[in-house]
């Protein structure tokens, strides 16, 4: 990096770090450190839900995912919109009108406070290790970039995040979130098309769409009901839509942006703005990913992505093994690029040639052969490496095309979208853990003083606690996916309580209860079997069984144990 970059990056973060501790110091009392008085316009709301999801993993992983396997991922989306106007129409009505500083709150009014604290507890555990991820993500990268301690890097952006979110909480993320979402978008947009730019000069948009297109990287919309495929338009219809209800509806990192908008009118347009612009914001992170692949049919490509997989090759003793592999990759480039712009040239003259097609994926098939032989190297190597790189992919190509000053500004697009979903998730850790679990516990009346400190004590308390984590994390397959895995083990169960608060008025607190815990422990024995057993099961359909399994329990034990009877503290919404 030259010092232009570092200029931009340091520059670009300290003034989103000042501006929003600056903006937002000197909280009051617990409703403006958590729901920021209720001043929150619709659009700072969308953005902020927006922002809230794109993670730093976002910005990373979603491309490396288009470059490895295309496009499909976006069914994982398609469920969204439908999620949001479902939130529009129930769930945001019935919270503003409870007047509740968590999602969870509600739950005691409906049920009782062991159903609202099983909710909440779900909730810490699953969101505290998605913090701890956020913070890991961007921290691995970084850290193979400046040559800095892994746990260095964990700590340096954690202690970011907590100085801002510490001094204003709910209101100084709302705030750094419209700089942090500006900052993202504009760095994805102009790489984007400096990308094109590189590309040859006789070469279209539309020749570059054909090439990825005879590479099986444009392949959107999967309707196959295999249920071994993790992305097709019915898991993503179903299990997508699902997640996104459990994640927008029920979540506190994402309950708490909208219940801090000025009205309930304000807030629904929040979530409609989201629901309108995040299919295709991801639509097109992935054809960024796409698109870099295309560009890597004709300029240099590594055998592994990550680095640190290169250095500990360099250090063993396959390390000729594993450069005669690179000469063949080198050879094997050569070849690609001659037969691409051949291919190029007969898509100029309006005639997709399928005999180059064939070539091209002859070709595509034995790069993705010596790539696995580089694994099986690498893995004989160090047997605890991850030599999955699907990570590292647009890191690589950021760092060494991209022009000085936006590879610092691209890196400040990856600590901002980390620093924005780490500080939405402290917020709603600190809030459920001071409201749902200290405060609902406190016999003695406390002071608005009181629950101010300590919900600022729980936000330095987390802010530890997933520093801690992100330094013990490891390498999936892909951290998008990790984030999505973890959400989908507890969302659907969680997510079928609110239903059954929401939409019945006879299952009371016991039935409901029992069966919460029936299906969150059914949910772990699926994915355990998931992962050890050779029938595999798409993980976005455990949001559907848990939530499903969780209403049918409930109402089933309601109508054949609890009928006739009823909870001593039970409270039916009107």
């Amino acid at each position: 990096m030259q010092l232009f970059d570092w200029i931009v990056l340091i520059v670009t973060l300290l003034f989103i770090v000042g501006y929003g501790s600056w903006k937002t110091r000197g909280s009051k009392n617990v409703e403006d450190f958590i729901l920021g008085n209720n001043e929150t316009p619709w659009y700072t709301v969308g953005l902020s839900v927006m922002a809230t999801q794109a993670s730093a993993i976002t910005f990373l992983s979603t491309p490396g995912q288009a470059y490895h396997d295309g496009m499909g991922f976006v069914q994982f989306y398609f469920g969204l919109p439908i999620a949001m106007i479902v939130i529009c129409l129930t769930f945001i009505p019935l919270y503003h009108k409870s007047k509740v500083y968590t999602a969870y709150e509600f739950l005691e009014r409906r049920f009782d406070v062991k159903t609202r604290s099983l909710a909440a507890i779900l909730f810490l555990v699953q969101r505290g290790l998605g913090t701890g991820l956020t913070i890991y993500a961007p921290a691995i990268i970084l850290s193979a970039l400046l040559g800095w301690n892994l746990t260095i890097m964990n700590i340096i952006i954690g202690v970011m995040v907590i100085i801002y979110t510490f001094s204003g909480g709910t209101k100084a993320v709302n705030v750094t979130q419209k700089q942090q979402m500006f900052v993202i978008m504009s760095g994805m947009f102009i790489t984007f098309f400096l990308i094109l730019h590189y590309l040859p000069n006789d070469m279209t948009f539309n020749s570059a769409l054909h090439i990825a297109g005879a590479n099986d990287k444009m392949n959107i919309v999967d309707f196959s009901f295999d249920p071994e495929e993790k992305y097709t338009f019915w898991s993503g219809i179903t299990g997508g839509f699902f997640l996104a209800l459990a994640y927008f509806g029920t979540d506190q990192s994402q309950v708490g942006r909208y219940l801090s908008g000025k009205s309930v009118r304000e807030s629904q347009m929040g979530l409609i703005m989201n629901g309108l612009l995040k299919v295709p914001m991801q639509f097109f992170i992935l054809l960024t990913g796409v698109m870099v692949f295309v560009f890597f049919q004709f300029n240099p490509v590594p055998l592994n992505f990550n680095p640190n997989n290169k250095i500990a090759i360099e250090k063993s003793a396959f390390k000729n093994e594993y450069h005669a592999l690179e000469e063949k990759l080198v050879k094997l480039s050569e070849d690609k690029k001659v037969i691409n712009l051949l291919y190029i040239d007969q898509l100029n003259q309006d005639y997709d040639n399928p005999i180059l097609r064939k070539e091209l994926v002859a070709l595509s098939n034995k790069e993705k052969d010596l790539r696995d032989k580089a694994k099986e190297i690498i893995s004989r190597a160090d047997s605890h490496t991850e030599t999955n790189d699907k990570d590292y992919v647009f890191f690589h190509f950021i760092l060494n095309y991209l022009p000085k000053g936006l590879i610092g500004l691209l890196l400040a697009v990856i600590l901002s979208a980390a620093m924005s979903s780490t500080a939405s998730g402290l917020t709603a850790l600190a809030s459920t853990t001071a409201i749902d679990i200290y405060k609902r516990n406190q016999k003695e009346e406390k002071s608005e003083k009181h629950y101010l400190h300590v919900t600022k004590f729980f936000t330095l308390f987390w802010g530890v606690i997933a520093i801690l984590f992100a330094c013990v994390g490891t390498l999936f397959e892909n951290l998008i996916q990790l984030v999505n895995i973890i959400g989908s083990i507890f969302y659907g169960t969680v997510l079928g309580i609110f239903l059954v608060a929401f939409y019945t008025k006879r299952v009371q607190a016991k039935p409901m209860f029992i069966s919460a815990i029936i299906s969150q422990l059914t949910i772990f024995v699926i994915y355990y079997f998931m992962i050890y057993s050779q029938e595999k099961l798409g993980y976005l359909w455990l949001n559907f069984i848990g939530a499903i399994l969780t209403i049918v329990l409930a109402v089933v034990l309601q109508f054949l144990f609890f009928r006739g009877k009823s909870d001593d503290n039970e409270v039916i919404l009107e």
